[in-house]
């Protein structure tokens, strides 16, 4: 147990420690915010979807359809519970910050963290439940988590299902349910455009701390509860939701672990474009990031004790 903890929190501190290359570069100026949007424009419309394509390139099995027909079936359950959860949270705040404080309690970071980490700790087939858990977070946040932080006007079911993370775990799932390989130059070029995303996303989230209000972040007390919500709440809330189903241990962790990981930067987005607080969404994802490289570890240790 001690070691698979050990594991755990290397891979978060190695995910930290290329954040800290993004966050240096940003201090220094080396890294403006155009620049940060441009990259992070190419995570989201190239290497993530090249990440999908190069997970989901193996061969057919009836195991596999299995898995991935039951982790949708978790994920949309989860979700919904997650987002009536959210329903009484912070009703005293104001219109500018209620809806950008509840979003950031329970939607994570699944595709520039949860995906990297979950590769890295996991391995290739949690990798393909990590990158369904993509595909349903897109769907839901372009719906209610749009809609609850810049109200029903906001609600996008075209952004839901025509995005750069849906289209390419179209492409990925169809290649599969195809059973078809790439071409050995395509594999290789989609292989090492999908490598690129742990490294120039740890980057850029890195980046994007060094432009945030650190000091202001840790005096926030509202902050510390969506953090606990965010980072302790929703992954045991998870564990304990999902132990009844007796789901098969790599599903259940890879979800465990996916529900702890840190406030999205899709709340941010939403924010500065919808009129809400952008600057409190930014400095709660900066501190539920920092937390976090003490609760994943501990997240994952749960599941997999819980997992047998």
């Amino acid at each position: 147990m001690l070691q698979e903890l050990l594991v755990v929190a290397g891979s978060v501190l190695t995910l930290f420690l290329l954040m800290s290359v993004g966050f240096i570069f940003g201090k220094k100026g080396f890294l403006s915010d155009n620049t940060l949007s441009q990259l992070s424009k190419l995570l989201l419309t190239a290497v993530i979807p090249a990440t999908m394509i190069d997970v989901f390139q193996v061969d057919r099995s009836p195991a596999i359809d299995g898995q991935l027909v039951t982790a949708l079936l978790a994920l949309a359950g989860t979700y919904l519970l997650y987002m009536l959860l959210s329903v009484p949270l912070f009703p005293r705040e104001g219109e500018q910050t209620r809806g950008v404080l509840r979003g950031s309690s329970i939607y994570g970071n699944v595709g520039f963290m949860g995906l990297p980490l979950i590769q890295s700790v996991m391995g290739g087939e949690a990798a393909m439940v990590a990158a369904m858990s993509l595909v349903v977070f897109n769907v839901v946040t372009f719906t209610h988590g749009a809609a609850i932080i810049g109200g029903k006007e906001a609600f996008s079911p075209k952004k839901a299902v025509l995005n750069p993370g849906v289209i390419g775990f179209v492409i990925a799932v169809g290649l599969y349910l195809l059973n078809l390989r790439l071409p050995a130059p395509v594999g290789s070029a989609v292989g090492y455009l999908g490598s690129l995303n742990t490294p120039l996303a740890m980057v850029v989230i890195g980046g994007q701390m060094a432009d945030t209000n650190l000091a202001a972040a840790v005096q926030d007390k509202r902050l510390y509860l969506v953090s606990a919500i965010k980072l302790i709440g929703l992954p045991v809330l998870t564990a304990l939701v999902l132990l009844p189903f007796r789901l098969e241990p790599v599903i259940y962790v890879t979800l465990v672990i996916l529900s702890g990981c840190p406030t999205a930067g899709i709340n941010s987005l939403f924010a500065q474009s919808m009129g809400r607080d952008a600057g409190l969404a930014a400095r709660q994802l900066t501190l539920s990031t920092l937390l976090c490289i003490l609760t994943l570890p501990l997240a994952a240790l749960l599941a997999r004790a819980l997992a047998g």
